[in-house]
């Protein structure tokens, strides 16, 4: 099993940054993937970023790019959201994800934190 723990989130206005970090606990050995789900009030869930463990691919939601930078701490198992120049419409619930093995899928969710974003 693997736990993710998230911190960061909160309230700012628009135009402000933020950063959100998830640290893995418990069965981390080889992760393949980590990353970051969204979820606004009365809207579907939705993939943010996500990074690859080993080779540091990096993948992004086309609303979040040139704004949000995802990075990790291999040593530390944990994984980073930069939110930069937020926008009211990134006001969500912010989910840590992790993916334990190739295919998996994302197996493993932290508990959310809450990014609320002021016009």
């Amino acid at each position: 099993q693997m736990q993710l723990v998230e911190f960061g989130g909160g309230l700012v206005q628009a135009g402000g940054s933020l950063r959100l970090s998830c640290a893995a606990s418990g069965r981390t050995f080889n992760i393949f993937r980590m990353g970051w789900f969204r979820q606004a009030p009365g809207k579907e869930r939705e993939f943010v970023a996500a990074i690859r463990w080993n080779t540091g691919n990096i993948y992004y939601t086309d609303s979040v790019k040139g704004r949000f930078t995802i990075s990790r701490d291999n040593a530390r198992n944990t994984v980073y959201l930069q939110m930069n120049s937020l926008k009211p419409e990134d006001t969500a619930v912010y989910y840590c994800v992790a993916e334990p093995r190739a295919g998996a899928g994302y197996d493993y969710w932290g508990q959310g934190t809450q990014v609320t974003v002021s016009s």
